[in-house]
């Protein structure tokens, strides 16, 4: 019995029968003469064993090849929804937006009215975001979008269908737009629902006024004149948590290409890239750091939030669930490792430049050293050269 499970084992058929008793098994006698004979191949089979099962995928029992059930997962969405959840998605397609031609694009197409187009610091020197709300309502919710110039979109109460419809749209007014497929594995998604409004018991008494929050990943709105506010807030946080996304992903594609750099710099062979290549790895690199640090909000809480307390609270809460303080400090830790890199490779170009540069002089002054050698000689030959006796005339 233990010989015919390590031939189980191995991936054998057997014939076999069934006596009386449950659980015992008997071999018939040519079941035996192809198990020893199998048996023999055992021991000569290869370590390969891509190559073992490819050569005796055909002798496997179907007990084997059985393949386990796997269990539906739950579909946490639909759960969300049953409890009076919607979603909240967030995208960012371009590294900016003409919000100035999208106003009047969304008036064309007639299905979104524009309700805001604010500026979100202190000068009000340019609008940055546009708030525009669907015309039609769905399971009696409104359908709300936050545009924002820096290339991201939020859209509230958006089913995928439709998400797609407003992402197509957007083309015309992207500058520097992204792939499709990095849009969509950059995006986010969270659910959202309203906080039950007080119930007044006496008429004396005021009802306590309620104020959104962020618990469990998920946002809960007060119903009221603030609903604006607390969704911009969500919107703001969403919007560059995604951003920060896009940038990782380019920081990622940027170290992933230089990774044969590394490994020539390992292995002493020489660099196959020229200086202009690397200066322009050098502002690549720069350019994110620009936009990461300078650009961004990413190091500080957006001026929108300092007389807005509450909202604030929300803004660093949603930032927080994000983690987008410790991966802004990773990415900058990121870009000065390549940007040592990138500098190492510069001077190493210019080296070899310099090296080149002062061989050509090198090889000009030997030139010129030549060439004076050779006038040199002819001077000399042409003195010792016997001067023609001239007859004089009398």
């Amino acid at each position: 019995m233990n010989f015919t499970r390590a031939l189980f084992a191995k991936g054998f058929t057997v014939i076999a029968q069934t006596s009386g008793q449950r659980g015992f098994l008997t071999v018939t006698t040519a079941a035996k003469r192809s198990l020893f004979c199998n048996y023999r191949k055992v021991l000569a089979v290869p370590k390969n064993l891509t190559q073992y099962r490819s050569v005796h995928e055909n002798t496997v029992s179907p007990i084997q090849i059985k393949k386990r059930v796997t269990r539906k997962k739950r579909n946490e969405e639909e759960d969300l929804a049953a409890q009076g959840f919607f979603n909240v998605t967030a995208f960012s397609t371009a590294e900016q937006y003409d919000l100035e031609a999208l106003v009047v694009g969304l008036e064309e197409q007639n299905l979104y009215a524009a309700k805001k187009f604010f500026s979100t610091d202190n000068l009000g020197a340019e609008q940055d975001v546009l708030y525009v709300t669907a015309k039609y309502m769905v399971n009696g919710e409104a359908r709300d979008i936050f545009f924002f110039r820096e290339g991201s979109v939020v859209m509230w109460n958006f089913n995928e269908l439709e998400a797609n419809n407003v992402l197509s749209f957007l083309k015309p007014y992207e500058k520097d737009g992204y792939l499709k497929v990095l849009v969509k594995g950059e995006s986010e998604i969270m659910p959202y629902t309203y906080i039950p409004e007080p119930i007044e018991i006496a008429e004396d008494t005021q009802p306590s006024k309620t104020q959104a929050l962020f618990k469990n990943g998920k946002f809960f709105l007060s119903k009221g004149d603030q609903t604006f506010l607390e969704k911009y807030t969500f919107s703001n946080a969403m919007a560059t948590s995604i951003k920060l996304g896009i940038w990782e992903a380019t920081l990622e594609r940027y170290i992933e290409g230089m990774e044969y750099l590394t490994e020539d710099l390992k292995k002493g062979r020489r660099i196959k890239i020229d200086r202009a290549q690397a200066l322009r790895m050098t502002g690549e690199l720069f350019a994110l750091r620009h936009m990461i640090n300078l650009s961004s909000d990413l190091l500080d809480t957006p001026d929108f939030y300092w007389d807005r307390e509450q909202l604030e609270t929300l803004y660093i809460q949603v930032c927080s669930y994000f983690s987008i303080n410790r991966r802004t400090k990773v990415m900058n830790e990121k870009i000065n490792h390549c940007v040592e890199l990138a500098e190492l490779i510069s001077h190493n170009l210019n080296d070899k430049h310099h090296i080149r540069l002062e061989w050509m002089i090198i090889i000009l002054i030997m030139v010129e050293v030549g060439f004076e050698i050779l006038h040199h000689m002819e001077r000399h030959y042409q003195s010792n050269e016997p001067q023609a006796m001239v007859p004089v005339a009398h």
